[in-house]
């Protein structure tokens, strides 16, 4: 498995981020080869004086449109500025309609040449706007991927080339898209593998100044790397890959393992200063002891997990099935490898050392014990009571998709966002979707009917502040018929039946390459394309985008085609959190279902599945609720330790729960019982989560605001979950005396009027 883990590739895979069988994602496959994917990088050259139209800046723009055609995975006929092919002017003269490049092949010459290009500029509302700024400061380059071919690594390093070669002062270049994205996530991944064995190395840090022993610090890393090896050794055997993003994940698994070894060394501790005869006996306590509770963590987390793979997303199943590899091997790598370790320990070997944490771990422990068994146990549940509803209710303003511009992966100030937010305020947006209008017959888009419509639709659709354009066929054949009447804008208008917008389609075409016209119909117009250009991909942007196409499409029905929603990233991202909202509830309700039913089985009772339930609840809640006050959407890249949060709220009470039995096994004292829980796995529970947390904190400082914001979550799930465990649920169980947990032993109260009565 060591072999086979050190074979498997970090990479991001665009495909694997796209919903099955979803019918915007399908339209997107369809006809992302003609109108462009969801793979687009812009480029804006910009310049600090002056404007655009000079010699140097122009050779910028020409020497970056003619590279990208080396890129790795480019679609060279998608390659558009004012020096390509592409940008074209309509000229009318005696001679007949001419349409040629505004700047292809050579650059303008002498201020004449420059003058002229700019008079064309200006004229053209396909070029003045969409490509070259209303201040004349800055232009666009954009180019479309083919999705199944591109290595965002290699695209990226050979982009930013370009743009490091052309950058000069005076002159600014700005790069946004996916794959320059991800290129990104791709460049941090060395830091991201540092924080990462960094973590890890102040794990073993915490854990020898708490344990201060050998075998309390050794044996967690030795069942952790063996769980980690397994899985990816497992996950190159499935032919999966690790994506940078999830990387977290993984972290949190590992440590799951290192939890559950923790609680067995802990254990093991006790029996030797018990008085147990060999190392050996005290392993075989500690294994039979906490068989029980560290099996249903390891099952209701698994479960957790697994419940990921039935959102229909291949990177989500990828993780689900990999996840719960990596949580089953805990049985080998913790449950039965750390006892097996244990039994050759010799007892009472410490490492000395001047610093010790012990007292003060001890010292919480004997606050939780008076909050416990003293009345302010009523003011923790009451305080619980009120957490709950109101973190509850506070959880509903969490937004599905992103919350904020730009990209959430990366932070506000990185370069890529600073970038985004200013090509979205100079232009009409980085983001597109296009709406395929599908005609029932060749021809379909010559009709003066469906022309109109795509108009109407247009205007529509732009009176939404979040699009900053639109672009369709309907916008050249005015310009066409325009250039027919010496340029006078009040012919700039469709044709007045399909044979003139025929004929005006051939003019625009004629001498023009094969190819010019994909991106706005295809070849027999019977299938075209509006592409609608948003300043951000926020999810409320986009779902309210997609509400307000169905409800034109709705009122606005063509005897001669129909909209098809919807391709280009904001199309792919409307399908990922549509399936996202429609089965996040499911998830969460199934990972619940699974849990209740770990703990009834477990437990023979019902009661148990819903006393378990309280702080998986609890610590939703609260996660849910701080996500939505810190903007962190629900989207593809949180869902996963969404779900394993899930687990995560409850495994520490297991523990807590399996003690309080274990000791009512030998008292009938349940104060007692409690007192002693806590004193023993309570320890166990406290130095787990003291340990996670303090190393997951180092996320913070990772240049990828994800990892961040995902580790941050996982800091405050494990909080709570530690909280739970350690307060709150003692106290119920000292109110409400469960019977699945205290059996016929009754109130100290209860006791003695049944005592009177006799």
């Amino acid at each position: 498995m060591g072999f086979l883990a050190t074979k498997i590739e970090v990479k991001t895979i665009f495909s694997d981020l796209l919903p099955k069988n979803h019918p915007y994602v399908a339209v997107n496959q369809k006809y992302k080869s003609t109108f462009g994917g969801s793979n687009l990088v812009t480029i804006m050259v910009e310049v600090d004086k002056g404007d655009i139209f000079n010699e140097k800046v122009l050779s910028k723009v020409q020497k970056i449109t003619v590279g990208l055609q080396q890129v790795n995975g480019i679609d060279t006929f998608q390659i558009i500025s004012i020096a390509s092919k592409k940008l074209k002017e309509v000229r009318a003269s005696t001679e007949g309609v001419e349409t040629r490049p505004v700047m292809w092949p050579d650059l303008p010459q002498g201020e004449e040449g420059m003058a002229r290009l700019r008079t064309t500029v200006l004229n053209n509302a396909l070029i003045y706007g969409p490509y070259v700024s209303l201040d004349l400061k800055a232009t666009l380059i954009t180019a479309d991927f083919r999705d199944g071919e591109i290595d965002y690594s290699k695209a990226f390093n050979e982009i930013m080339g370009l743009v490091k070669d052309a950058a000069e002062e005076g002159i600014k270049i700005r790069v946004v898209g996916e794959p320059v994205l991800y290129g990104w996530v791709n460049y941090y991944l060395d830091e991201t593998i540092k924080i990462f064995f960094a973590a890890i190395a102040s794990l073993v840090i915490i854990l020898l100044l708490i344990t201060r022993t050998w075998h309390g610090t050794l044996l967690p890393l030795l069942a952790g790397s063996i769980s980690a090896v397994w899985a990816l050794g497992a996950a190159d055997v499935m032919g999966f890959h690790l994506d940078p993003l999830v990387i977290v994940v993984a972290f949190l698994i590992t440590a799951q393992a290192i939890s559950n070894s923790v609680q067995l060394i802990s254990r093991y501790d006790d029996e030797i200063v018990n008085g147990a005869a060999t190392s050996a006996a005290a392993a075989i306590a500690s294994a039979q002891n906490l068989f029980k509770p560290s099996m249903l963590a390891i099952v209701a987390d698994a479960g957790c997990v697994l419940v990921i793979a039935l959102t229909p997303i291949p990177m989500l199943e990828k993780i689900a099935y990999i996840g719960t590899v990596w949580i089953f091997s805990i049985i080998v790598s913790a449950l039965i490898m750390t006892p097996v370790m244990l039994s050759w320990v010799k007892p009472r070997v410490h490492f000395v050392h001047p610093i010790n944490i012990r007292p003060l771990l001890e010292s919480i422990l004997t606050v939780c014990a008076k909050i416990v068994t003293t009345k302010a146990r009523y003011a923790v549940l009451g305080l619980t009571l009120f957490i709950f509803v109101t973190s509850g209710w506070y959880a509903f303003n969490l937004k599905v998709g992103d919350a904020n511009p730009g990209s959430p992966i990366l932070w506000p100030d990185s370069s890529y966002n600073m970038d985004a937010t200013e090509i979205n305020r100079q232009f009409q947006g980085s983001d597109r979707m296009f709406v395929v209008v599908a005609g029932k017959e060749n021809g379909s888009l010559r009709e003066p009917e469906v022309l109109q419509s795509m108009t109407n639709f247009q205007r529509y659709m732009e009176s939404q502040p979040e699009v900053g354009g639109s672009i369709s066929v309907a916008d050249i054949l005015p310009q066409v018929r325009r250039a027919l009447r010496e340029g006078n804008p009040m012919y700039a208008e469709l044709g007045n039946d399909a044979n003139e917008n025929a004929e005006l389609t051939y003019m625009f075409v004629a001498g023009s390459d094969p190819g010019d016209m994909d991106r706005y119909q295809d070849q027999y117009a019977k299938n075209g394309a509006v592409t609608l250009f948003f300043r951000d991909h926020k999810g409320e942007t986009i779902r309210t985008a997609i509400a307000r196409v169905q409800d034109y499409v709705a009122q606005n029905p063509m005897k001669n085609a129909e909209f098809l929603l919807a391709g280009g990233l904001v199309g792919v991202l409307a399908a990922v959190n549509e399936v996202i909202l429609a089965g996040q509830i499911e998830a969460i309700a199934l990972a619940l279902l699974v849990l209740v039913v770990c703990c009834t089985f477990t437990y023979r009772s019902t009661v148990a599945g819903v006393f378990f339930m309280i702080p998986v609840m609890l610590s939703n809640t609260i996660t849910f609720s701080y996500m939505a006050w810190a903007e962190i959407g629900l989207n593809i890249n949180t869902l996963p330790v969404v779900a394993l949060g899930i687990g995560l709220g409850v495994d520490y009470t297991f523990y807590i729960v399996d003690g309080i039995r274990e000791e009512l096994h030998h008292s009938t004292n349940v104060e007692a019982a409690i007192l002693k829980a806590l004193r023993s796995a309570g320890r166990g529970v406290l130095v787990t989560a003291v340990t996670l947390i303090a190393s997951v904190g180092l996320w913070s400082f990772s240049s990828v605001r994800l990892q961040a914001d995902m580790g941050l979550l996982i800091a405050l799930w494990l909080s709570i979950s530690a909280f739970s465990a350690l307060f709150i649920m003692p106290a119920i169980v000292y109110v409400f005396r469960p019977g699945f947990i205290v059996g016929n032993k009754a109130h100290p109260i209860e006791q003695a009027k049944s005592a009177m009565a006799v």
